[in-house]
């Protein structure tokens, strides 16, 4: 009866996990001494779980969700490395891990460090994130390969250091790339994840794993910024400038009456400052308009000789070329044409003489007869 008990303990004839954790990725199955797998044994994979068999530093036979047999006919792998269907009849030794695959959910990541980026508003910026995503075992035998090793088992907080990095290098790509302005970030947040998780999938896959979630709970700008966009918003609520200096004038009054100790003198400069304000906004704001110059009236006088309007002041018509240039018949002193009298000497100049040649009547001091051209007398 104890040797009976003894030959039992040796031999293994069932393998499961039951994971009563809810961080553990990979789960080495305990053979101890020199226990060995009995052939026959019964393997149960649990869902959410995969198992793999490893000989001598290979990975064999890899078994999904179910119940299972280990005979020669279920383990064609692990047969063909370690020729145990001529070699041993009754048992077989063997690592057995079991990788958990279900979905590692809420896990967070943010920056360390801000994000840099360049702005169409306002320059360069400082940008903060955080938010949550869930990954799992995509690739059990990758995983293995790639991360776990020969431990005995695995958690998830040994990685996520790792996938932090990952997800934060990647993410801040993203964002630069697309150039979506400061402003309506927080109206693109899906939008960037989307892209970001597409990013980070390529990067996970490498280590085995696929990320199953990504969320951006909040890209932060720096405070600065943050009170530049409310002072627009503020003044895009209030729509004009008189608005604007009522509002001011209303928060004089409130702080007035919550500073019990200023009375009216605090009210009074509320008041004041708050309309200074406002009017300094609105000069500032208003363009200013340059005053036109007063236009001069031209007036117009009759060429003597052909009668074409001609402005006052010149001295030989565009139309005939007659001078133009009028002078005072007494004193010779320079008149305007047509003028009456000289401003000089006060003679009149509306004496009248007859042309020598057809008789017409002639203005005393007109050198020609605007009739008939002939030179009068002087």
């Amino acid at each position: 009866m104890g040797l009976f008990k003894f030959l039992k303990g040796e031999f293994i004839e069932v393998i499961h996990w039951e994971d009563a954790s809810q961080d553990t990725m990979v789960y080495k199955f305990p053979i101890e001494g020199k226990q060995q797998i009995k052939e026959g044994a019964q393997l149960i994979v649990r869902p959410s779980q995969v198992a793999v068999f490893v000989y001598e530093g290979q990975i064999a036979d890899v078994y999904e969700p179910g119940k299972y047999s280990l005979v020669t006919d279920t383990m064609p792998i692990l047969t063909s490395l370690s020729n145990w269907k001529h070699l041993f009849e009754n048992h077989f030794k063997t690592d057995v891990y079991f990788v958990n695959t279900k979905q590692f959910t809420n896990q967070k990541w943010g920056t360390t460090n801000p994000i840099m980026m360049r702005d169409q508003d306002f320059g360069m910026l400082r940008l903060r994130g955080f938010g949550v995503y869930a990954f799992r075992v995509g690739n059990p035998v990758v995983f293995l390969k790639e991360v776990f090793g020969s431990n005995r088992f695995y958690t998830a907080d040994k990685i996520t250091e790792h996938l932090k990095s990952l997800i934060v290098s990647s993410t801040s790509d993203v964002i630069a790339e697309s150039q979506i302005a400061a402003m309506d970030l927080s109206t693109q947040y899906d939008e960037i994840g989307q892209m970001a998780m597409a990013r980070i999938m390529e990067r996970f896959e490498i280590f085995g794993l696929a990320i199953s979630d990504f969320i951006i709970e909040n890209l932060s700008l720096p405070e600065s910024v943050e009170q530049a966009i409310d002072k627009r918003t503020q003044m895009g609520a209030l729509g004009d400038l008189n608005q604007y200096m009522k509002f001011q004038s209303a928060e004089a009054l409130r702080d007035a009456a919550q500073n019990t100790g200023g009375g009216m003198a605090s009210m009074g400069a509320g008041l004041g400052a708050g309309m200074g304000i406002g009017n300094m906004m609105k000069d500032a704001m208003s363009t200013p308009t340059t005053p036109a110059e007063p236009v001069a009236s031209v007036v117009q006088i009759n060429c003597p000789k052909c009668h074409v309007l001609v402005n006052k002041g010149t001295k030989f018509c565009p139309e005939c070329g007659n001078s133009l240039i009028n002078t005072c018949i007494a004193c010779g002193h320079t008149l305007d044409m047509g003028a009456k009298f000289c401003v000089d000497c006060g003679t009149s100049q509306i004496l009248e003489l007859n042309c020598s040649k057809c008789g017409e009547k002639v203005q005393s001091g007109t050198k020609f007869c605007p009739h008939c051209g002939e030179k009068t007398q002087e």
